[in-house]
């Protein structure tokens, strides 16, 4: 959530002084809209990545706080579960050499990480789900010891009156029960920001819900939950079900989860903030002491403490954000969709794609959100997490002749989507060596229809059939993972299998 909040019990009154005061930060927000008081276009991004600690077994280690403390640096912090850690690159400027910077940043921190988690047994992996995971790792005693996370697992239990269901259906089938929040921690992810001025804001959100299919589709890397083979990109189905406060009633009643795609295009960034407060009961209502209208009213800029807190409560995969640089308000698009890893190359690839595609669809002339429905992007996202990399996603038919067609996600990149994303990045400004670079290791990913989630089932199921029960090969495979993950080759070239002892 980004904030740090005290655990507490609340009154019958706090939940409508807390929708009052959404309600002030919302006006205020609209306000500072009305006011063109945002920040100018700087063509600035962030980056987060969520990681997982495991130990020489690859077996996960409950062991954030003691290497968080090894660590000693603000740029990695805590995450829900104990074996979670996060890392937080600082803003850059989309231009020059700015995919190679970034490469090496994330070389080097995740080097320094990885060396001070040695100190206490452990590593890091970067991998969407960790395959290890058991469910007897999914306990309320496993989350990490900060207040905000007891407080929401607290409140969220109590939304929902009963234990969470997880049923997934895939390759295999996966039910199972929980009786906290812990499962959601399973999940680790890339988190891409971009900052856009409000004029700008609805056609990047269209654009990025447009191509969150093509990410998923590409950068897949979570076929395992809990023993099980599941979706090839099993983080969104997990996290839905994971944080559904809704029983059965509810949601048969057609209640609108807390993780969700969304329902419809947006023409303005007040629609999404005005929707989380229209549909989802306030989770933490916690008060500030500020007066958003009469900061707005003095010529102040308004924190909108609430309403940033309530946002980081209904979990989009492209989340709007509201935050304050230097005194000055601005927005930007939260990319959720990916997972994290397999290496620094694949990430870097995964982001080139991301922000080039993005700036290509969001300034084109007729938009492709204009020529084809929410539901068909809200289809194709599913598609993609079920069938990663084979995917066949919906798509507009080229030309005048309108409507859609069903085109395999590898042609559909390689034959009109690279292209694109080649032109973004190049209206980033960004070095053309770098570009081709990182955009050709999504056309060879394409090519050998190869990605961390095939590269995973195909590894694992070598090892079953070379005579390892199920748990001996999801250890063996993910041992292998980290090796390779340390190398940096990115995943497309990776060698199927574990090799022979």
């Amino acid at each position: 959530m980004g904030e740090k909040v005290v655990a507490g019990a609340f009154d019958l009154s706090d939940r409508q002084r807390y929708r009052k005061k959404l309600h002030q930060c919302l006006e205020a927000l609209s306000g500072l809209l009305a006011e063109r008081r945002f920040d100018r276009p700087r063509n600035l991004m962030g980056m987060e990545i969520e990681l997982n600690l495991t130990g020489a077994d690859a077996m996960p280690k409950m062991l954030n706080g003691q290497v968080l403390e090894r660590i000693a640096s603000h740029d990695f912090q805590t995450e829900l579960g104990m074996f979670n850690l996060e890392v937080n690159i600082v803003p850059h400027h989309l231009s020059g050499r700015v995919l190679d910077q970034l490469a090496e940043e994330l070389r080097t921190g995740l080097g320094y990480a990885d060396r001070k988690a040695g100190e206490v047994d452990a590593g890091i992996m970067m991998i969407g789900i960790l395959p290890t995971l058991g469910r007897d790792d999914m306990v309320r005693s496993n989350l990490s010891d900060v207040d905000r996370y007891a407080l929401l697992n607290d409140q969220m239990l109590a939304a929902r009156g009963e234990s969470f269901s997880l049923d997934i259906e895939g390759v295999e089938r996966l039910v199972a029960t929980a009786g906290s929040i812990t499962p959601e921690a399973a999940c680790t992810s890339l988190q891409l920001h971009l900052q856009v001025t409000p004029e700008r804001f609805a056609d990047v959100w269209n654009a990025a819900q447009t191509v969150a299919a093509v990410q998923v589709a590409l950068g897949a890397n979570s076929p395992f939950l809990f023993g099980r083979e599941v979706w090839r990109e099993s983080r969104p189905p997990l996290f839905e079900q994971a944080t559904d406060t809704r029983p059965p009633e509810l949601r048969n009643q057609g209640v609108r989860p807390r993780t969700w795609f969304g329902e419809k295009w947006i023409g303005s960034v007040e629609e999404l903030f005005e929707e989380n407060l229209r549909y989802f009961p306030p989770l933490l209502p916690i008060c500030d002491e500020e007066e958003p209208l009469r900061v707005l009213a003095d010529g102040g800029v308004p924190q909108l403490k609430e309403l940033v807190l309530h946002n980081g409560t209904v979990y989009r995969w492209n989340r709007p954000v509201y935050g304050i640089a230097d005194g000055v308000p601005h927005l930007r698009v939260e990319n959720r969709v990916l997972p994290a890893g397999p290496t620094v190359a694949d990430v870097i690839a995964n982001t080139a794609l991301y922000y080039g595609l993005v700036r290509a669809l969001a300034g084109e002339s007729r938009p492709v959100w204009t020529r084809m429905p929410f539901s068909a992007a809200a289809e194709n996202f599913e598609t993609a997490c079920r069938h990663g990399i084979e995917a066949e996603l919906l798509w507009p038919r080229p030309g005048r002749s309108g409507g859609l067609t069903r085109v395999p996600v590898t042609k559909l990149v390689r034959d009109e989507l690279l292209p694109l994303a080649a032109a973004g990045l190049d209206g980033w400004n960004i070095e053309p060596a770098d570009r081709d670079h990182y955009l050709g290791i999504i056309e060879e990913r394409c090519k050998r229809r190869t990605n961390g989630a095939s590269w995973q089932a195909d590894t694992y199921h070598r090892g079953r059939e070379a005579g390892l029960d199920r748990a001996a090969a999801l250890a063996a495979m993910t041992r292998r993972y980290g090796e390779l993950m340390q190398g940096g080759d990115p995943v497309h070239s990776w060698p199927a299998g574990v090799p022979a002892p």
